[in-house]
């Protein structure tokens, strides 16, 4: 847990340029900043699966491969969310032909992004075993989950800030659920 806890901490020490891809920034800032964290998320991987060598030379080339093409769908499904936000302003008609494309665009990105998440599965079950495969999808999770929240507090909206299309998130504009109230039993 300590060392999960020390990548998370890692990746709010620097500014999370590598997770702003369409922000213009330092790009040579963000690969650095990917490369560690991709290092060191590896290197908890190995202990925690346990990994030969020979499987871990096979999970770094299938994070190679599928990581560059992951990151090109998040990029462009950032661009699609962020047209879309600008078209759903309060106050400002927005354009249904753009909303429609911004739209598809999203679904079309989830659909490859899934695919994408399976084929790369289908690739570590020919040499990790299913507990490593889902110990290592559990890994990556919290991680995006950590990166995703920690993007969420940079952009000024913490942890209860309003998700996309005005819903709220666990803790804001949300009443807390009363405990149950006892009521004494009556004995006949």
């Amino acid at each position: 847990m300590k060392r999960m806890a020390w990548v998370l901490m890692l990746a709010a020490a620097v500014p999370l340029a590598a997770q702003e891809p369409t922000e213009p920034q330092d790009t040579a800032g963000a690969a650095q900043l990917r490369q560690q964290i991709e290092q060191r998320f590896h290197q908890i991987v190995r202990e925690r699966l346990v990994l030969t060598d020979q499987q871990d030379a096979q999970l770094r080339a299938t994070q190679e491969k599928f990581g560059a093409q992951r990151r090109d769908l998040m990029r462009e499904q950032a661009d699609h969310r962020q047209a879309l936000d600008r078209q759903m302003q309060p106050g400002v008609a927005a354009n249904p032909e753009s909303v429609q494309l911004h739209l598809q665009g999203i679904q079309r990105n989830q659909e490859r992004l899934l695919r994408l998440q399976q084929d790369e599965d289908r690739e570590m079950a020919g040499y990790l075993t299913p507990v490593q495969r889902a110990q290592y999808q559990m890994l990556r999770d919290r991680l995006a989950n950590r990166l995703s929240e920690l993007r969420r507090q940079r952009q000024g909206g913490g942890m209860g800030a309003p998700g996309m299309l005005g819903r709220p998130r666990a803790g804001r504009g949300m009443r807390p659920r009363a405990a149950p109230q006892q009521r004494p039993r009556r004995h006949p």
